[in-house]
This record gives structure tokens, C-alpha cells and sequence, in this order.
């Protein structure tokens, strides 16, 4: 059977470096969970023990590697970074027990989700996804993906970002609501996992607004920086 022939190029698979490796991890789906620290679930309004975990999604093509800089986006005036620990599956499927989760994941990264929170508030008010204040153009970067053998402590790792030298948020693995395993077993219920999703598992408190010419560090116990530029 001759090859499938395509009315015009398709765009390459957005991919990510992965360390001690020349092959590249090819992402399949961007998951992000919503409000998994107490402290960041607090600082947005919301009471952290009344709600079980909830998901957005970005596009592959939202995540921003290779240390490239952010490009501040149109449409708003009030852009937020918000720091994450990314977590990347190597295989997938649905009902996954959390007992069985960690034999999932291939690796771990730093990420950031940037926000595009005036739009977010809009939508808040009105009662509207948040596909246009989340999933937009480069509004994902991420580090290189560390092999799961050698990456953080999830137990107890410090997270945190910096922006211009200044600490900005701060936090620990030990405090996300829904641990990773937990996180994995319950988007399992809602979508079909699958080798090359991407999860963004929350943001401890402390996020704020960026500007052209900002310099952002993100870091995370037992991991390389991911240091990147608002351009």
C-alpha cells in the first residue's frame, strides 16, 4: 500500500530534549492540573479541600524548548508565570490504579504555564473555557526531560522561581494535593493516557505578572535550571 499523501506538509511533532540522550521525547498531549497547591488554591480565591483535582489542556505546539525566550503575546496586558514540575509518560492507558501510575513515566521537567490571566478572569466571570488565556503560543516552556531514575526527590524537592533574581515562588513537591500517582490515575478515568503526554502538575503560590526584558529561573531539587527570557 503506497504512502498516505497529504494536501500539504504536515507541521513537525513538537518534541523536547531529553538528558544524557540524543533522541528526543515526541509529546502527544499537554494535561495541566489546576489548583494542586493549598497555598496557590487560597491565593486565587478557592478553598483547597472542597474540590477534587480538575484538568486543562494546552497544545503540543504550545510548549516552548531548547531554552529559546518567550515571546509576550497580544491580546493582554497581564501575563502570569506560574511554575511547575512536568511529568512525562512513556505509556498510558485508562483506569489506571495510582498503585500502578509511577510505571508510566518516563521522566520529569521544569515547566512554566504562562497565563494570560486577564483573559482568564473574563472568562472566569462569564462562565467560559480558558482555552485563549491558557493554550496559547508558547505559552508552555519547558526544560529538558530528566530519565525517571534520575530525577527529583517527589517526596521532599524545593520548587521555585525567580524572576530577575528575586524569589517569586516558592514551594514543595511534598505539597501538591494530588500527588503524581494520584494525578495519574485520575486523568486515566477522564482520557485515554498515551506514550508522550505531558503533565503539568500545578503551581505553588506566589504567582505574578512578567514584562518584555523579565528573566525567569526555575528550579527544582535534583534538576538543571530552566532559564529563559520575556522578549
Amino acid at each position: 500500500m503506497a504512502a498516505s499523501a497529504y494536501v500539504f506538509t504536515p507541521c513537525e511533532i513538537p518534541s523536547l530534549p531529553v538528558v544524557g540522550s540524543d533522541a528526543r521525547f515526541p509529546i502527544h498531549r499537554v494535561y495541566c492540573v489546576g489548583r494542586n497547591y493549598a497555598a496557590h488554591a487560597i491565593e486565587m480565591g478557592h478553598d483547597p479541600d472542597q474540590e477534587p483535582p480538575f484538568f486543562f489542556q494546552k497544545n503540543p505546539d504550545n510548549v516552548l524548548g531548547d531554552g529559546k525566550p518567550f515571546p509576550y503575546p497580544g491580546a493582554t496586558s497581564d501575563v502570569h508565570h506560574e511554575v511547575e514540575l512536568v511529568v512525562a509518560l512513556s505509556s498510558g492507558g485508562r483506569d489506571i490504579a495510582a498503585a500502578d501510575a509511577m510505571a508510566h513515566v518516563y521522566g520529569y521537567a521544569l515547566g512554566i504555564d504562562f497565563t494570560r490571566r486577564d483573559i482568564q478572569a473574563v472568562a472566569k466571570k462569564m462562565g467560559r473555557p480558558w482555552e485563549a488565556a491558557k493554550a496559547f503560543e508558547h505559552s508552555a516552556p519547558c526544560g529538558a526531560i530528566v530519565p525517571a531514575a534520575a530525577g527529583p526527590n517527589l517526596d521532599d524537592a524545593a520548587i521555585r522561581l525567580e524572576v530577575n533574581g528575586a524569589v517569586r515562588q516558592e514551594g514543595n513537591l511534598n505539597q501538591l494535593i494530588w500527588k503524581v500517582p494520584e494525578v495519574i490515575a485520575h486523568l486515566s478515568r477522564l482520557f485515554e493516557l498515551r506514550a508522550g503526554d505531558l503533565i503539568m502538575t500545578g503551581t505553588p503560590s506566589g504567582v505574578g505578572a512578567v514584562v518584555r526584558g523579565d528573566r525567569l529561573r526555575a528550579s527544582v531539587a535534583g534538576m538543571d535550571d530552566l532559564v529563559l527570557e520575556v522578549v
